[in-house]
């Protein structure tokens, strides 16, 4: 293969990797700034998708199925997590590489208006599923600065040698900006410290990659034992002595991690049927100058001040926001995300995915019974104080940029998720087309 079309001049490759796309996502890069045309970036709202959704659906049959792609919550601070797995990656004798290039891309312009982290299993990629080195370049060309502004984070896992010499061959062609966002993952224990693995919907095939490592390794084996020990041995709650388990209850002004039905019951600043911690981020982001800050809600914070933003939470102290309207954003979709039950409910999860198979004639009348009728009062409540703000948020959207559609990108995943935790990518659109409707008609919806 002629490397000039890379424009590079390293030495040249060895043969076996000539064909190798072990790379095939690290064409993403994020400075976290806010571009001029970020009104124009922002303005693929969740219906244009539904619209097209069920064409491509059809053209991405094989690849729907193969759970290559995987959107499974936010991370701590409110980033959306999307996994991709190479060891689902269909033949390439079955997958014309142009076709991937197009599934990737619809795919990520769902996310890539928020902030957004994606985490790469490398174990799988063989010979018989890897798109040719060319198709790497044409990638990262495709890849624009659309989809690299909001990456916070790309994690490699079990990265190879061929994906190092890869990498430092690229490297002249790649923005400085990105490799701080990448970060070699040796082993899923190190992976523990930045997500939650429980959330990462891990394949078979790369658990039992992983073990295998750690058999070839004593001391990184020794190191996964430590971090995975206390879940271990953590005592089942029949197995807590009767006078332990009220010192292990969760303290009565507790808000995150907790139910709606805990907080009313046990927290003395409640009023009504809102929770402090949310009257508190809606009275602070309602002040003029944040309802006007552009891009609220899709910005991440700093994780140690989320932490401790916290922390004074369930401590029941007042939270201090150090005046950043990212603070307050951040902590409000994390309390909905943190939920025991989100607040539309497990029971009307299934419900809310069919919302895109309703007429436009009946979706007023079915929204209403599930609102009015079959939501419980307090979550009615709450859902109602947040969606009137939002309608705020939205009202401001010539200066704050969030419209009613990007709104429901943010805050669909937070509102409505199965009971396993998992949401599938098919989910997705229902979901933020629902919470796009409450956000349209909310005068009409919300009457009592």
């Amino acid at each position: 293969m002629d490397l000039t079309e890379f424009r590079l001049s390293p030495a040249p490759l060895p043969p076996e990797l000539l064909d190798l796309p072990d790379d095939l996502l690290e064409r993403s890069a994020s400075d976290g700034t806010i571009e001029e045309n970020f009104e124009e970036e922002l303005a693929r709202a969740p219906e244009v998708y539904a619209e097209i959704a069920s064409s491509l659906d059809e053209s991405f049959a094989e690849l729907n199925g193969t759970g290559l792609i995987e959107v499974v919550g936010d991370d701590e601070v409110g980033r959306r997590i999307i996994v991709v797995s190479a060891c689902r990656l269909p033949p390439s004798k079955d997958l014309h590489p142009d076709k991937l290039l197009t599934y990737l891309m619809f795919t990520l312009d769902k996310y890539v208006e928020q902030d957004y982290s994606v985490v790469y299993f490398h174990c799988g990629l063989t010979s018989k599923n890897k798109p040719p080195l060319s198709w790497l370049w044409r990638a990262y060309k495709a890849f624009d600065r659309k989809y690299k502004k909001n990456l916070k984070a790309l994690y490699l896992v079990h990265p190879t040698n061929f994906i190092r010499i890869v990498w430092q061959m690229l490297k002249p062609a790649i923005s400085v900006k990105f490799g701080r966002k990448m970060m070699y993952v040796n082993y899923l224990h190190e992976l523990q410290q930045y997500l939650n693995l429980e959330k990462l919907c891990i394949p078979d095939a790369v658990l039992e990659y992983d073990k295998l490592l750690l058999s070839k390794n004593p001391r990184a084996a020794e190191m996964a034992r430590q971090n995975t020990e206390p879940v271990e041995k953590a005592p089942a709650p029949t197995e807590v002595p009767a006078p332990l388990k009220d010192s292990l209850s969760p303290p009565p002004t507790q808000q995150f991690g907790v139910s709606l039905q805990f907080i009313k019951e046990n927290n003395v600043n409640m009023v009504g049927s809102i929770p402090p911690v949310v009257r508190q981020c809606v009275e602070f982001l309602s002040q003029p100058d944040a309802l006007e800050t552009e891009g609220l809600f899709r910005r991440s914070a700093n994780i140690s001040v989320t932490k401790e933003l916290q922390r004074s939470c369930n401590r029941g102290e007042p939270v201090r926001f150090r005046n950043d309207p990212h603070n307050a954003a951040v902590l409000l979709k994390t309390f909905l995300r943190d939920l025991e039950e989100p607040l539309m409910t497990f029971d009307l999860y299934d419900e809310i995915l069919k919302f895109q198979t309703w007429s436009n004639r009946d979706k007023p009348r079915q929204v209403k019974i599930l609102i009015l009728e079959r939501l419980p009062l307090d979550n009615y409540k709450l859902l109602k104080y947040i969606i009137q703000f939002l309608w705020k948020v939205q009202d401001r959207s010539c200066l704050n940029k969030m419209t009613s559609s990007n709104l429901a990108v943010v805050f669909g995943p937070n509102l409505a998720w199965p009971p396993n935790g998992q949401m599938s990518l098919q989910a997705i659109v229902p979901i933020n087309a629902f919470t796009d409707f409450l956000l349209e008609n909310q005068e009409s919806i919300f009457i009592i």
